[in-house]
């Protein structure tokens, strides 16, 4: 079980599959949902955005919300992420629904980076 752990976490790595499911909070500590998943950029290696399941019932119903991966803070307290976002600015940035995936091409990174006052990095 040790070796487990070690391989799948360590002081500053992760296996992305312990960061699919962790809870997302807001600064007042409201959990928002959690890491649906995130996406990679197939040439730098680095994650562009972290999209958060929010809303919904169990589940069902959630849309997905692109956030940059950099607005995301891990807590270890809270044993999740914690973004410095408002309900508000959440809800009316970039999303959509289970059945209508965006293109996640570089526009698409922009106008995410870009609601959240943050310019796109590639």
């Amino acid at each position: 079980m040790a070796e487990s752990i070690a391989t799948q976490e360590t002081g500053s790595l992760i296996a992305s599959n312990k960061v699919e499911g962790t809870a997302v909070y807001g600064a007042d500590g409201e959990r928002l949902g959690s890491v649906y998943n995130f996406m990679v950029n197939k040439r730098t290696g680095q994650v562009e955005y972290a999209v958060l399941q929010f809303g919904g019932v169990l589940g069902f119903g959630s849309d997905y919300y692109p956030l940059p991966w950099n607005t995301l803070n891990y807590d270890t307290g809270q044993g999740g992420y914690v973004v410095n976002l408002d309900r508000d600015t959440l809800e009316n940035g970039p999303h959509y629904g289970a059945t209508a995936e965006p293109l996640h091409d570089p526009e698409y990174g922009r106008q995410v980076h870009s609601h959240y006052g943050l310019s796109y990095p590639y």
